[in-house]
């Protein structure tokens, strides 16, 4: 999705002059940004340690130009994709993703926003 909004021109990215195997840095960080939304990903980048790492920690905090109306309408999913990156930026977070209990229930909110006001 990301690579066709930028072959026709709606996207801007922060850096354009960047490519990397085809793809523009924006088409990359939005690809990205737009994985942790999923509660499991997240996990795994906590298993990973990832988000031991200064400068991992300082690349989630580069990413809150999503926020931005320019940058958020490019989200498929803008309400978890937001809530997930604001919620890295609390520590405590980053370690409590660990915990499955914690996973679940961000897995289970994200499916209840996503069928909200399904007929049954």
């Amino acid at each position: 999705m990301a690579s066709h909004q930028a072959e026709n021109g709606q996207a801007t990215a922060r850096n354009a002059s960047d490519s990397y195997a085809g793809f523009s840095r924006f088409e990359i960080e939005l690809e990205f940004v737009q994985s942790l939304s999923n509660p499991l990903y997240l996990q795994y980048l906590a298993s990973q340690k990832y988000f031991e790492s200064r400068e991992f920690v300082a690349y989630l905090e580069y990413l809150q130009y999503f926020q931005e109306p320019k940058y958020l309408k490019y989200l498929q999913y803008p309400g978890p994709t937001l809530r997930a990156l604001q919620l890295l930026q609390e520590e405590r977070f980053r370690k409590d993703i660990l915990i499955p209990a914690v996973v679940d229930e961000m897995a289970r909110q994200g499916f209840e926003a996503a069928t909200a006001g399904l007929s049954r």
